[in-house]
């Protein structure tokens, strides 16, 4: 029964949501399923759509896009713990960057490879757009990067409402 209040709650709360942060939302849970099926792909076929290989994007953003960082950031947070696969640091990163490229703001993805406590070896992918770290931000000094992908994109295509 507690399960469903909860539920019941979440499902109340997002109907209070204004129509463009559940289209975000909802776009958010598109793109984390993308790149869910992207992460299935052998990583040469999938990397060409990521942007160009070790180009980092400029650490200069607008407080426009600042906003809309912040935005994604969270909506990608968000439904990924809503996701019934797994939604760890590559795929937020991949659809975080899809996301800011639909609305036209230039991002960097970067992969890193560091060890954890026992010494064993792990791998850690996170965004950046402008000087704000759009996901994976946690703990980035124990990790080395190993690639860099950076996305430039020109005009926004969105209206200012949908941003």
């Amino acid at each position: 029964m507690n399960l469903y209040r909860r539920a019941a709650r979440k499902v109340k709360r997002f109907i209070a949501y204004p129509a463009d942060l559940k289209r975000m939302y909802a776009e958010a849970y598109f793109y984390l399923a993308w790149a869910r099926v992207l992460k299935l792909l052998p990583f040469a076929k999938v990397a060409p759509t990521l942007g160009e290989h070790m180009r980092e994007t400029p650490y200069t953003s607008t407080m426009e896009q600042d906003l809309v960082h912040r935005k994604v950031s969270k909506a990608v947070h968000a439904m990924s713990r809503m996701t019934w696969w797994e939604s760890q640091c590559l795929v937020k990163a991949v659809a975080a960057m899809k996301m800011l490229e639909r609305r036209g703001i230039a991002s960097t993805l970067y992969l890193g490879s560091g060890r954890d406590e026992t010494g064993k070896m792990i791998a850690h992918a996170w965004l950046r757009s402008g000087s704000y770290y759009v996901t994976g931000n946690e703990r980035l000094e124990r990790f080395a990067v190993v690639a860099v992908f950076g996305n430039r994109t020109e005009a926004a295509v969105l209206s200012p409402i949908e941003r």
